[in-house]
């Protein structure tokens, strides 16, 4: 296997934790009494420190906070395409679970794209004449 797809099963592994993570912060926000919308900015808010962390030393080896800024604004561009591609598909017609059932996958490539270009500095599976490893 290559680096990259080390990498990449370490990324979809690591995205399960993280979902737990997010999961349960939500769900013991929303039983502690905060409304939904809130306890979904706050689970955000603590999912991306978290994620940032899981995906930095686990994933991609990155060390520090330099990277945090960058990795948060491609965490809310993935959010917004989603949540945009979400609502067009229930206008569409779809039900929410299975627009975003759909939306799963592509979402999670378009995820280890940006985030592996934002903490390793190159996009993944280039080939090293192209730049990458």
């Amino acid at each position: 296997m290559t680096g990259d797809q080390v990498r990449l099963l370490r990324f979809l592994a690591v995205g399960l934790i993280n979902t737990a993570f997010g999961y349960t912060v939500f769900a013991l926000l929303v039983l502690a009494g905060l409304g939904e919308q809130m306890a979904l900015a706050l689970a955000f808010a603590l999912g991306v420190l978290w994620n940032y962390a899981t995906h930095a030393r686990l994933v991609f080896g990155t060390r520090g906070r330099g990277r945090i800024l960058p990795y948060a604004l491609a965490y809310a561009g993935i959010y917004a395409l989603n949540a945009a591609f979400l609502k067009a598909a229930t206008a569409g017609g779809l039900s929410p679970l299975m627009s975003q059932a759909i939306l799963v996958l592509p979402m999670a490539v378009l995820s280890f794209i940006l985030i592996s270009l934002v903490l390793t500095g190159r996009l993944p599976f280039r080939s090293a004449k192209a730049g990458g490893k």
